[in-house]
């Protein structure tokens, strides 16, 4: 519940506004041009933030209708773009607009909800987004506020919040919790054989034996150093994290990896945090990831989160389930009475449709035949 509502907080429904050229036009909606360039570079961010990042994203993406995940990424980002196009031309017909105001509320609103400043910068960077596009998105997601607040008042009351606390308690019931940080030396055996098979990939087995076993004792020489280092300063913890953990995300914030159930983490590292007491640190624990340093600072019994913590969290999920089921019907509305021209056919969806059926018929006709 907590990952989605921070996830909503950053970005709610992000339909941003798009700036329309003529040349290269793909689709056309209501007389307003999608462009080539235009589909390319939400084509692109739909993959990014897909699970194709693990193996490139976009870069190794082969951008092909012989590549099945295309053409379901193709249908995806065509809609997006028509819709996110309905829905500007709808803002400006309204005169809906972003006041500098609005938007130093709405970016309070999110800090606060996220918990800080740095912790929004934080997951800012994780997801590779500049703090330039984020008031663009901001200022987006108030126009769109705006808008459904035009079409129907959304309002939640505080027994609304209740009501959906207790008929949905397994969201708000936690196993015993660990507060932990850590320092990570890596050592992931997968990744030292690439790595030493793209420098020699003529490689025999026993040279690579003996290159991984030199690679992975030098990594944990390496990890017994900073171990000794923070067994003799302890109260330094974060700097050290900060400076020598090669778990980047967590080093900036001193290795905190704050509170986690025992299923969260990989076996060997949660086996040691929950054998832990508070303000008591690690030897080395070592996982397929490499080496850890673990602190662990606070814990928390099983039990069930009181109401009255997450009253105000509940109120903004269910404002904005409101807001998304507003939105949903106003865009249904708008496509059925838009004039949508597909200016090249390869992005039309009945043609791919019509593609399908035909490929499906070949192999029947060839079998009567």
């Amino acid at each position: 519940m907590k990952k989605l509502l921070v996830c909503l907080a950053v970005s709610t429904v992000l339909f941003t506004g798009c700036s329309f050229m003529h040349k290269n036009g793909i689709i056309e909606v209501n007389g307003q041009v999608i462009t080539q360039s235009d589909f390319d570079k939400e084509f692109d961010k739909n993959v990014d933030k897909s699970f194709l990042k693990a193996f490139g994203g976009a870069k190794n993406f082969v951008k092909s209708n012989e590549n099945p995940m295309y053409a379901v990424f193709k249908e995806k980002v065509v809609n997006e773009l028509i819709i996110k196009t309905l829905l500007d031309a709808e803002i400006e017909k309204r005169g809906i607009t972003a006041t500098k105001e609005d938007v130093q509320k709405e970016l309070q609103m999110v800090t606060d909800r996220v918990g800080s400043k740095d912790e929004l910068n934080k997951i800012l960077k994780e997801r590779k987004v500049s703090n330039d596009q984020f008031i663009k998105d901001l200022e987006t997601q108030i126009k769109i506020r705006k808008l459904v607040n035009s079409i129907e008042k959304i309002e939640v009351t505080d027994k609304d919040a209740e009501n959906f606390y207790n008929t949905h308690p397994k969201d708000f019931t936690h196993g015993e919790q660990v507060r932990a940080s850590h320092i990570l030396i890596s050592a992931n055996l997968l990744d030292m054989i690439r790595e030493i098979k793209e420098k020699n990939s003529n490689i025999d087995p026993t040279a690579l034996n003996t290159e991984v076993e030199k690679r992975m004792s030098a990594q944990k020489a390496k990890a017994e150093a900073v171990l000794a280092e923070v067994k003799k300063n302890p109260e330094n913890f974060a700097k050290i994290a900060q400076q020598k953990s090669d778990d980047r995300a967590s080093a900036e914030r001193g290795g905190e990896l704050g509170f986690f159930t025992k299923d969260a983490m990989v076996k060997e590292f949660a086996d040691k945090a929950f054998s832990m007491k508070p303000d008591t640190i690690s030897d080395l624990v070592q996982t397929n990831y490499g080496f850890h340093i673990i602190k662990v600072t606070d814990r928390m019994e099983a039990g069930k989160t009181p109401f009255v913590k997450v009253k105000s969290e509940i109120k903004f999920y269910l404002e904005t389930q409101k807001h998304i089921a507003v939105l949903k019907k106003l865009t249904a509305s708008l496509m059925k009475d838009a004039d949508i021209k597909y200016l090249d056919p390869d992005y039309d969806p009945a043609k791919v449709v019509n593609v399908k059926q035909e490929e499906q018929k070949q192999p029947e006709q060839t079998e009567k035949k």
